[in-house]
């Protein structure tokens, strides 16, 4: 979570810069990012041929680069990028590059308190994890994804460690990939491996693994689970640092905890379990038959049924309170507690509780604009464009960072007048 006591949490709009004088002083203008804060606003723009530079707030970032993409802001307010120099990727903070460069970057991850700033890194012909500038002594044959620790201090990523011919079935079986910790691979090779997941002290590294053609367990530190199904999803960890995972058992998907099955319901899907922040509630994505998406909480499904998808469940602070992105007849909108919002909408957002969870707030889109809700009601005006609200630490205003009549503006807008 974001620490934003210090931030400006006066009533009212500023206007942080114009649209307009930005795309009449370059060629071109791409994907404008927010600082979380509200307060800086930046953008890639073409200056000339090949010719990129980041535009942060007023000020022209003095390094030029071919191209440059994906801009973000880190919590602690630095602004990262992907750029192309010399036909080499690499990631500038604040406009000043890494001093390494390689044939590609991507997956951006940054840790809590934006110490830790790391991407998968290619660099033929083989590919690794740069953390803060700083490549893995080992590179892999292959790559798929990673996770760092909650500190960032650690980094866990899936491997390919041995060579796999075209159509060699047999060596395939045997294993070639495994779960590289801070660069150094497990001694165990698997079918395949997924979802890395560190514990809550940064001790322990959790995946999914398959050990044969239609057999999944979780091994942790390299050690696998006695138990084995015939599928697993993501795991997650409590904060006791217990792991839970959904699992296909006979009669349907169910959830299991440190490799024994806790919950009575079978279901026809289970995925996507979040973890209340006190440990002691679970959500889950599940459908209860075929296009029957729901949320089930503590083996309980909603009563309420969606007939396209349901994303990922959100807990409040206090954990008492659950908000889902659903989709019903191709149309996406917010439920709370088993409850919709009166509208839906072309598109829909992760919700956003208050702190004291008794507000809910959704970046929305509907006919090309988008507008914030906050429990079912919508703000006025609409925005062209928007991004995700944010609580003051009161939970009494919402902080809405937006583009409206050619104006990038900050608003810290009273719930009273939302509500």
């Amino acid at each position: 979570m974001i620490e934003n006591r210090s931030w400006d949490w006066n009533t009212g709009k500023r206007v942080i810069a114009d649209v307009k004088e930005i795309y009449s002083a370059f060629e071109e203008v791409h994907e404008f990012a927010a600082s979380p804060d509200g307060e800086r606003i930046a953008v890639p723009v073409v200056k000339g041929e090949d010719t990129v530079s980041i535009w942060d707030s007023g000020n022209l970032l003095d390094s030029e680069y071919e191209r440059a993409w994906h801009l973000t802001f880190t919590p602690d307010g630095r602004l990262v990028a992907f750029v192309r120099i010399d036909d080499e990727w690499t990631v500038a903070i604040n406009g000043t590059p890494w001093e390494e460069t390689f044939d590609f970057v991507w997956n951006l991850q940054i840790s809590p308190d934006g110490g830790a700033i790391a991407v998968q890194v290619k660099q033929e012909p083989k590919y690794t994890l740069a953390i803060n500038g700083i490549p893995w002594e080992e590179a892999f044959i292959s790559m798929r994804d990673y996770t760092l620790n909650r500190d960032g201090k650690r980094a866990a990523a899936l491997v390919q460690v041995e060579p796999l011919a075209e159509a060699d079935i047999f060596k395939f079986m045997e294993g070639t990939w495994s779960v590289a910790v801070d660069g150094t691979p497990w001694d165990n090779k698997y079918i395949n491996v997924y979802a890395p997941r560190f514990s809550p002290d940064g001790n322990r590294v959790v995946a999914e693994i398959r050990t044969d053609i239609a057999e999944y367990t979780l091994a942790e530190n390299a050690v696998p689970w006695d138990a084995t199904f015939g599928c697993i999803w993501e795991p997650c960890y409590r904060p006791s640092g217990s792991v839970i995972v959904p699992v296909k058992v006979p009669g349907g998907w169910s959830l299991a905890e440190d490799g024994k099955v806790i919950w009575q319901g079978r279901y026809v899907q289970l995925w996507h379990q979040q973890v209340s922040p006190d440990g002691q509630r679970i959500a889950a994505v599940a459908a209860t038959g075929y296009g029957k998406w729901t949320v089930v909480v503590d083996d309980a499904p909603w009563k309420t049924i969606f007939g396209d998808m349901v994303l990922p469940p959100k807990f409040s602070p206090d954990g008492k309170r659950i908000a889902a992105v659903v989709k019903d007849n191709n149309r996406w909108g917010i439920a709370v507690d088993g409850t919709p919002w009166p509208q839906m909408f072309d598109m829909a957002w992760d919700p956003v509780f208050s702190p004291g969870g008794d507000a809910v707030a959704a970046k929305v889109e509907q006919d090309g604009t988008y507008a914030l809700g906050v429990n079912g009601k919508l703000l006025q005006p609409r925005f062209d464009a928007l991004w995700d609200p944010c609580f003051s630490p009161d939970g009494q205003s919402v902080l809405v960072r937006a583009i409206a009549d050619g104006k990038v503006i900050r608003h810290v807008v009273p719930l009273s007048e939302v509500l």
